[in-house]
């Protein structure tokens, strides 16, 4: 299950669970996105009792398995991936490609190939090279914000490409998302970077709702993250929207948010579980004015 069904069901129908008999349920397997300690604690602690490991990987369709994943050998921390999978060779790099950990890059240099590895895409080979080889020479690049404790749990932060800089400080919006959904009412958000005169780029947060959500959900929320993040990072707006633009893995698409919030196209659309979600954000042209605002 992902990440979102759990704090839509953890915000919207917390107790549904009791008196379900989970005798048989031996796992959770969860993937897509970044978790919060709230929604990742109610599903372990609520739902399972504890006594139900929540096996939290990440992979992709390009790897053909996970390269990161919880292992019950070594234990389970809050929101964790886990570690290296087992055959990757996984590594936290910077952006020139220096490693900032010890882990090491060898599994899959170019030009050899590893059971499951996407070989290309279909008419455009060039296409694959230049999406996840050409930015660090002679790595795979998964593109996600990753850190390690030192007990050697991995925890991924979302999309390095998603990152905002505002006022010079560098935050990605898993940080403001995880607020935002820690408030009362909130079901799922996305965070995107919008353009600002003075700070250079500001955030802007759309948040689900879910039933009968208080009058001053948008004061809430706004609160929230100064109170977490610092009075720097105070949204410039807060949306309510029905539903957020989502893969069928339930992956929120933010640069499809962040498109339609410029009154920009919001691009390739076909792997939207829900397309409509789209129309009903700010900025989203009226069923009057058709797609070319």
């Amino acid at each position: 299950m992902s990440p979102t069904l759990a704090r839509s069901l953890g915000s919207t129908a917390p107790t549904a669970h009791d008196g379900v008999d989970l005798s048989a349920l031996r796992a959770f397997g969860s993937t897509g996105e970044a978790w919060n300690e709230g929604p990742w604690w109610w599903l372990f602690d609520d739902v399972g009792g504890r006594d139900i490991p929540i096996v939290n990987l990440s992979g992709g369709t390009e790897v053909g398995a996970c390269f990161l994943s919880v292992n019950l050998l070594q234990g389970l921390k809050p929101v964790s991936v886990g570690g290296p999978a087992l055959g990757m060779d996984v590594d936290v790099i910077d952006a020139s490609g220096q490693t900032v950990l010890d882990g090491l890059r060898s599994s899959w240099p170019v030009g050899h190939r590893r059971p499951g590895m996407t070989r290309g895409v279909w008419n455009d080979p060039q296409r694959y090279l230049e999406t996840y080889w050409s930015r660090i020479p002679g790595v795979w690049v998964h593109g996600d914000w990753a850190s390690r404790d030192a007990d050697g749990f991995w925890y991924l932060h979302g999309r390095s490409d998603d990152t905002l800089n505002i006022a010079g400080k560098r935050i990605g919006p898993a940080e403001f998302e995880s607020v935002a959904v820690s408030v009362a009412g909130v079901v799922a958000a996305a965070a995107v970077g919008v353009p600002d005169p003075v700070e250079g780029e500001s955030s802007v947060l759309c948040v689900v709702a879910g039933p009968n959500p208080p009058d001053d959900l948008v004061e809430q929320v706004s609160a929230a993250v100064v109170r977490e993040l610092g009075k720097a990072f105070k949204p410039s707006a807060v949306h309510v929207v029905d539903d957020l633009p989502r893969t069928r893995s339930a992956k929120i698409v933010r640069r499809a948010v962040k498109a339609v919030l410029l009154g920009d196209d919001p691009g390739d659309v076909s792997t939207l579980e829900n397309p409509e979600s789209l129309g009903a954000l700010p900025g989203s042209p009226s069923p009057e004015e058709g797609p070319d605002r």
